[in-house]
């Protein structure tokens, strides 16, 4: 071998120990093991009192012939939506939810052995009513019932704005969790370190049970209606890492 060649591969010996030593330290070892965590799950509830309504209202009518069922629940119907406008409710908080034209079937002769027939047509029409004072909700419900609603009537009480109400419920489920990491912390004799990550689980509405009637409206024909309050609850699984 030459003494040129020998060089020559002197020199590419001594760059690929330089490039070697060149690596980091840590790139060398194994990955490093997750830094231990405290994982905890923290719940915010808030009672509030609602200032909505929601009324779902049906008109039925019955006749011989569909058409006849339909004219007589159209005029029902605009009798209704016509009273509800008087009363004070904007058309944006009226919305028909739905329309049904079915067939009354009878069965023929006393031993009803042969086939149905029909025997006539029910129409129902159903609208949503979003009553914003919860003080004409009663007396609403009356006017309406009195005006041709034969079917329906059920009824749900919520909050109109719920951002300040979710806001607050959020920010009681986070300091719950803080204060269950620091009492488990504490408990194992561990520092708690910062917040590594916060995760909203599910916003949960409930109705509280109805308390005793309560008269929304001064009328005395108006519906008794008990309002109650409503819970809503959120939860969060927050991360904690252990300080060393």
């Amino acid at each position: 071998m030459s003494n040129r060649l020998a060089f020559a591969l002197a020199g590419t010996m001594l760059v690929g120990a330089a490039a070697l030593l060149s690596v980091p330290a840590a790139a060398q070892q194994s990955p490093s093991q997750p830094s231990p965590r405290i994982s905890v799950t923290g719940e915010g509830e808030v009672n509030v009192a609602p200032d909505m309504a929601i009324l779902n209202l049906t008109v039925l009518r019955e006749a011989e012939t569909a058409r006849v069922a339909l004219t007589a629940n159209n005029d029902a119907m605009k009798q209704v939506l016509a009273a509800l406008k008087e009363s004070g409710v904007a058309e944006r908080d009226l919305q028909t939810s739905g329309l049904s034209i079915q067939p009354r079937y009878a069965q023929p002769g006393k031993d009803r052995s042969g086939e149905p027939k029909i025997a006539g047509y029910s129409v129902s029409n159903a609208l949503t009513v979003r009553v914003r004072s919860l003080a004409d909700a009663g007396g609403i419900l009356d006017k309406a019932v009195g005006l041709g609603v034969n079917q329906g009537g059920g009824i749900a009480f919520v909050k109109d704005d719920m951002k300040p109400t979710l806001t607050e419920a959020r920010k009681r489920a986070v300091a719950d969790a803080v204060a269950r990491a620091k009492t488990l912390a504490e408990a194992a004799d561990v520092k708690l370190g910062k917040i590594l990550s916060i995760e909203e689980q599910s916003i949960m509405a409930r109705p509280m049970p109805y308390g005793g009637a309560v008269r929304m409206a001064a009328s005395d024909a108006a519906v008794p209606l008990a309002s109650g309050e409503n819970t809503y609850r959120t939860q969060v699984n927050v991360i904690f890492e252990i300080a060393p």
